[in-house]
């Protein structure tokens, strides 16, 4: 009988013992993933482009990566529903040279959940400059 009372002892006590916390939950956010890696290079295409810069800008976060302007980079391209070429070949004012000294600019990534695979050619850093807005602007 001793036995017995000592093993119920052993059963209460381990059933007394608190569970294991489970691990938090990840925080959910309401939207799709906007990660990106944006280069600028010499070049006729991004193939044979010699990349003189690249930098990554996240958008879910609200702006954050390696580019200066992080935050108004992203603003620009929601602002264009994501839309590259919106944002490379806006009208501007400026007037570059005509001569052919070819750079060329991508983005690779994710922008709210769909595969971004861009590529645009300017035909001089003048035309870069004139058209690249806030997103190539790094």
């Amino acid at each position: 009988m001793g036995v017995t009372l000592a093993l119920g002892g052993l059963a209460t006590a381990a059933t007394a013992a608190p569970a294991p916390a489970k691990p938090a939950a990840p925080a959910v956010s309401g939207y799709a993933p906007s990660e990106l890696v944006l280069t600028i290079g010499y070049g006729d295409n991004a193939a044979t482009a010699s990349i003189q810069r690249a930098v990554t800008l996240g958008c879910s976060s609200g702006g954050v990566g390696s580019h200066p302007d992080a935050p108004g980079a992203c603003h620009q391209l929601r602002m264009v529903g994501g839309k590259f070429d919106k944002v490379t070949k806006a009208p501007t004012n400026t007037a570059c040279t005509k001569e052919w000294n070819p750079i060329v600019v991508t983005a690779e990534g994710v922008w709210e959940g769909r595969r971004v695979n861009y590529e645009h050619t300017f035909a001089n850093p003048c035309a870069l400059t004139a058209g690249q807005g806030q997103v190539f602007n790094f």
